[in-house]
């Protein structure tokens, strides 16, 4: 694979469970990249809501504190053993980020528009010195809509659904295919939808459809695109 001649912006979007996190990881470890998650971001947000009783178990976000405890929360990741880890508030919370409780709740959070502005600001700080592989829903078109390159990535809901529900047993989790598919349907929805930044493909954003491609099928094509950098 030939690396770009000089640091770029590579930014990556697209629906929830189509894989976008491992493709980022894998091309910014080609690249000799960084890579950053925006969805942990947002899951850590949710996470700490829930710890802190800002968000109640069946949940009722209370907008107005979540919106105050913003400047308290800790984020930041950690390359541990070569894996990209989430700490809030200095603790290791990968794995708690990642249940279903928090993955049924990021989308509600994602909409509030001081949350939003917050982490992009965030998220925007990251990028000063390009060299920078960030995933997410609005990466290519609000945080950096000057990205060199940016991929939207897609894939069939039945096979994204088929994904996490192998992804969510592997770790213990006690879910039906049914429910997650449920949910990201639910969640497309709202994504799409959203008054502040809906989830979109940017304009001049390349499509990725991986339904039918394992993540080697996805950086042979990806280097096909990195050659013209």
């Amino acid at each position: 694979m030939n690396t770009p001649v000089s640091k770029i912006i590579i930014a990556i979007d697209g629906h929830s469970s189509t894989g976008k996190s491992s493709f980022a990881k894998a091309i910014a470890a080609k690249l000799g990249y960084i890579y950053v998650d925006s969805g942990a971001m947002y899951r850590a947000v949710t996470l700490y809501g829930l710890q802190h009783g800002l968000i109640s178990d069946d949940g009722k976000i209370n907008t107005k504190a979540l919106i105050a405890a913003l400047p308290d929360i800790q984020i930041e990741f950690r390359n541990i053993d070569g894996q990209n880890i989430t700490f809030l508030q200095q603790v290791n919370v990968e794995h708690d980020i990642r249940s279903i409780k928090v993955s049924q709740l990021v989308s509600d959070v994602s909409a509030i528009a001081e949350v939003r502005t917050h982490l992009v600001h965030a998220q925007q700080l990251m990028g000063k010195d390009k060299g920078i592989v960030m995933d997410g829903r609005d990466i290519g078109t609000v945080v950096f809509p000057q990205a060199e390159l940016k991929i939207f990535m897609t894939a069939d809901p039945h096979v994204r659904a088929k994904r996490r529900y192998k992804e969510l047993v592997a770790k213990g989790g006690q879910v039906s295919l049914q429910e997650i598919l449920q949910h990201i349907i639910q969640r497309d929805y709202i994504d799409e939808h959203r008054t502040i930044t809906p989830l979109r493909k940017a304009d001049d954003a390349l499509l990725l459809d991986n339904s039918h491609l394992t993540l080697a099928d996805q950086m042979k094509w990806f280097e096909g695109i990195a050659a013209k950098y």
